[in-house]
């Protein structure tokens, strides 16, 4: 049987996290790739071992061997990109967040059925091996009945390679003979500032754009929200462009129990965070009625002395060391439950109406930070897409 043929679209820092979920894999292959810049995509096709490059995305969708694509692009292209991968029969898995608003989500997922191809939202973080863990420890009633959830964030700063625009990076109180080394990848700030700019990118790069990971794997974790409060303080990282942080949400879960949670996000611009991906620490404490697990790692790591997960019941510590904790492995897991999803014709993880209701959550998190209200999700009245605006523009509405 011969493998399905799949291609990469857009071929940014991302895309390399991609690539993994196909080595190996006994029904798919990374056939192609395809790049608004086609040097950038001949770049990536030698690095990676990958046989074909495409001019455009036309090319990709007028290839009858190419069985579905990954859209790595930009949030304002994703629905546009999504249909006409539809229309042409190619199966589809887009990155996060799914769209620009609820209508969109829609379109896209209509496209899906009306074309009979499989649509998946490419979320990674459900797909990293300790939260799945947890997830199994819940279920198995571990730590009795949740009782509520806590994630913690940290935006580090410190000697980092990621600072979207690295001014004048402190060194804190660091000594000479202290000096950190820098961590995290190497990204061209350059090609960040699409995603402040919220007629791209939809909404906030931190709660809105990031947030869709947080927002999956709360839902992952304990089910349907019921109502959410948030509020969204900024950072100015140069002037007239924000980022969305420190900010804190919280809401209540559905269901016939009192169950809450809260997410907090903290701009610790001087903290020095180790990291091969992006500097950013992310923690996770879940209570029971029996017990609390915590989660530790995920893209960067703070305290590598610490079990990946840990379990406190019964007045004892339990450390969970036995499993896969990089950061990379969360994304091999979903780039092959979209190619198994394909080959055996199964819903993948996020679908896309389980991506929508992602979004809704992520939407109404922003609106009630914007309104001064919490936001019930049955009621949440769905926003028309921004239009438009130029760096210059954005950096002036910033001001007003």
């Amino acid at each position: 049987m011969n493998k399905l043929k799949f291609v990469l679209v857009g071929c940014g820092r991302i895309a390399t996290l991609h690539v993994a979920g196909y080595r190996d894999n006994p029904d798919g292959e990374l056939w192609g790739v395809q790049d608004i810049s086609k040097s950038a995509a001949e770049k990536f096709a030698r690095e990676h071992g990958v046989p074909k490059v495409y001019g455009t995305f036309e090319e990709v969708l007028a290839d009858p061997e190419v069985a579905g694509v990954e859209l790595l692009i930009p949030h304002h292209l994703h629905c546009e990109y999504t249909v006409k991968a539809c229309q042409a029969g190619k199966h589809v898995a887009v990155q996060k967040p799914m769209a620009m608003n609820l209508e969109q989500c829609d379109t896209m997922i209509q496209a899906a059925k009306d074309n009979n191809v499989r649509l998946k939202v490419s979320e990674n973080f459900i797909f990293y091996p300790p939260y799945r863990f947890a997830k199994k420890l819940l279920e198995d009633g571990e730590i009795g009945t949740p009782a509520g959830i806590r994630l913690k964030m940290n935006n580090a700063g410190l000697h980092s390679k990621n600072v979207p625009i690295d001014m004048k990076v402190k060194r804190g109180s660091a000594p000479e003979e202290e000096e950190l080394n820098k961590t995290g990848w190497e990204i061209d700030p350059k090609s960040w500032l699409w995603r402040f700019n919220q007629s791209l990118s939809g909404g906030g790069p931190t709660v809105f754009d990031d947030g869709y990971h947080k927002f999956s794997v709360i839902l992952y974790m304990l089910g349907e929200v019921e109502k959410v409060i948030a509020w969204i303080d900024k950072t100015q990282i140069i002037p007239g462009i924000y980022n969305d942080s420190p900010a804190a949400v919280m809401w209540k879960h559905k269901g016939d129990r009192p169950l809450y949670g809260v997410w907090d996000i903290m701009q610790s611009d001087e903290m020095y965070v180790q990291s091969k991906y992006y500097t950013c620490d992310e923690r996770v404490e879940i209570t029971g009625s029996r017990g609390v697990l915590w989660i530790t790692r995920c893209t960067a790591t703070m305290m590598p002395e610490v079990a990946p997960v840990v379990m406190y019941r019964d007045g004892k510590l339990t450390e969970f060391w036995d499993m896969k904790h990089d950061w990379a492995d969360s994304f091999e897991a979903s780039t092959r439950d979209f190619v198994d999803a394909v080959a055996h014709g199964h819903e993948p993880t996020l679908s896309g109406e389980q991506g929508r209701e992602v979004l809704k959550f992520a939407l109404a998190a922003v609106d009630s930070a914007n309104q001064g209200k919490e936001i019930f999700l049955d009621d949440y009245e769905d926003k028309p897409v921004p239009k438009k605006k130029g760096l210059l523009g954005q950096m002036l509405r910033g001001k007003k």
